[in-house]
């Protein structure tokens, strides 16, 4: 019996292994034993990270499939379908207008790694994007664009593609053998907010190509492999796309009402148009070899 977790091929060895581990450590955490099982197998990112938490949706998975019993919880949250509470927003709200040029000289940061920076970015996304915001998880990018005097105007996350989405894959031409190969090197746009009390014309599309000239340098840096495409998913009884659009974002087409990561049909969402925006001249060469 063999089969595909995560990415991952799992055979009959394998769930040996994981089985000694739980035995050999009956004190361990599941978080120590999805590290454990990631430092035996040498599984890592690109950047030599262990791929802590890819293993442990693994392990969750093969329980689940009634090939393991872990550890019990250390903890076990109340509700597990509610998302911590985020901060209330505690910035300036006061109405900002004008030329961009007005706006000083802009600043983009990325704080997927401060403390602070990510705490301010999720209550600002969690109370005024039409989504909302939760935890991210996975490779993601967060960054925030700030004023001349430092007043935070925008927001962008990154972070993982869909698994699968039709005039995606037809634009980029590539076989599912690929796609399993190189989706990492796709990322998605996730949420894109420019405070509702920020009135500035093309200060949106400013920020998609400040962002996106360092993006893939960016992800370089954290997880040690470059960014070939970008996506996002606009949805159309919202949204005219009209910033990505000016910032050159290709349209290639619509989803057929499915959630991003859905492979079965099962959950409806409405219909997205779907855009993209190559990082590389080369990048199908990139995505289909």
């Amino acid at each position: 019996m063999h089969l595909t977790l995560q990415g991952r091929e799992v055979g009959p060895a394998d769930l040996d292994l994981i089985r000694q581990l739980i035995t050999d450590h009956p004190t361990w955490s599941r978080r120590r034993l999805s590290q454990g099982l990631c430092e035996q197998w040498n599984w890592r990112n690109s950047a030599g990270q262990l791929k802590d938490m890819a293993s442990r949706s693994l392990l969750l998975k093969l329980e689940q499939r009634g090939h393991i019993q872990l550890p019990a919880r250390r903890q076990v949250p109340t509700n597990r379908m509610r998302p911590a509470p985020m901060p209330a927003w505690q910035g300036d709200d006061s109405l900002c207008g004008g030329r961009l040029c007005q706006m000083g000289r802009l600043q983009v940061q990325e704080v997927s790694g401060e403390r602070a920076g990510r705490n301010e970015m999720a209550a600002a996304l969690s109370q005024f994007h039409y989504l909302g915001f939760g935890s991210t998880v996975g490779e993601n990018l967060q960054y925030m664009v700030r004023s001349g005097s430092g007043r935070l105007l925008a927001c962008l996350v990154f972070g993982s593609a869909a698994w699968k989405c039709q005039d995606r894959d037809r634009f980029i031409g590539w076989t599912a053998v690929q796609r399993k190969a190189h989706l990492p090197a796709i990322t998605n746009n996730t949420r894109f907010l420019i405070l509702p009390w920020v009135q500035v014309p093309h200060l949106a599309s400013w920020a998609l190509g400040a962002v996106l000239r360092r993006l893939s340098r960016d992800w370089q840096t954290k997880y040690g492999h470059p960014i070939s495409l970008v996506e996002t998913f606009v949805q159309q009884d919202r949204f005219r796309a009209t910033s990505y659009r000016a910032a050159n974002w290709i349209r290639v087409g619509q989803t057929t009402g499915r959630t991003r990561q859905d492979r079965f049909y099962s959950l409806q969402t409405p219909i997205k148009d779907v855009y993209v925006y190559p990082l590389q001249r080369n990048f199908r060469q990139h995505l289909c070899h």
